[in-house]
């Protein structure tokens, strides 16, 4: 049975990869809709379109091959799932307040589908997310986390060019002896292809997937860093 259901995963991977490549809309989140039916729709996000973000993701990274409106059509049968997956993500309202953080992506990067989906998952668990949008400057970072008294700034990069940009924010951190105050995770495909790259530019911690951003989160709060990095 798990064999069966690791093939069906794997060719409900391989369909929508192949329809949101043609850039079928419909069919894209058809596939998804299936899987949501057999499994749970958060299981749809977690086995297929987390998958598939993931490729796309290597993809624009490594060649650039993703047009803009393949990377349209992504973006909107990602908001088609959620909207099913609501009402299985309805957060519980004894769910403690956390918070708040400040997220967006780096200065120069525009890939912005990633940054939204870990938006949805930290306040499905309670974080209070204040979202900077695309294009952010490390010292717009910095003034952000200040201005709310956030612990935590989440800066989202897809390629390694705009990624290497995240030092600046450790940097503007340091600098301003906010250190031990503010903690720093980081995300994006590059992260998954090149693991060492968070220590170089000093990230406190980073997830695999949008999913796990909560738990991230959840262990940066009471982090104290020690050279290590958070992996998740």
């Amino acid at each position: 049975m798990n064999s069966d259901m690791h093939e069906s995963q794997e060719y409900c991977l391989s369909q929508l990869l192949a329809f949101l490549r043609e850039g079928d809309r419909e069919s894209a989140t058809n596939i998804l809709k299936i899987w949501g039916q057999k499994q749970g729709y958060h299981k749809a996000i977690s086995d297929i379109l987390e998958p598939a973000l993931t490729e796309f993701g290597k993809d624009w990274s490594i060649s650039g091959k993703v047009s803009l409106g393949q990377a349209y059509v992504l973006g909107k049968v990602t908001e088609d799932i959620f909207e099913l997956t609501a009402g299985e993500y309805t957060r519980n309202e004894k769910t403690q307040e956390k918070g708040p953080v400040i997220i967006g992506n780096i200065e120069g990067d525009t890939h912005a589908l990633g940054r939204k989906l870990v938006t949805i998952f930290l306040k499905l668990e309670g974080w209070q997310v204040i979202d900077l949008g695309n294009d952010i400057t490390a010292t717009q970072f910095v003034d952000a986390a200040e201005r709310a008294s956030a612990p935590i700034i989440g800066v989202s990069a897809m390629m390694l060019r705009t990624a290497m940009n995240i030092s600046k924010v450790r940097a503007e951190i340091d600098k301003r002896g906010l250190t031990d105050n503010i903690r720093l995770a980081v995300g994006g495909a590059v992260f998954c292809q090149r693991p060492g790259l968070i220590h170089e530019i000093g990230g406190d911690g980073t997830a695999g997937n949008a999913i796990k951003a909560p738990a991230l989160f959840d262990q940066l709060l009471h982090y104290e860093p020690h050279g290590e990095v958070i992996l998740l």
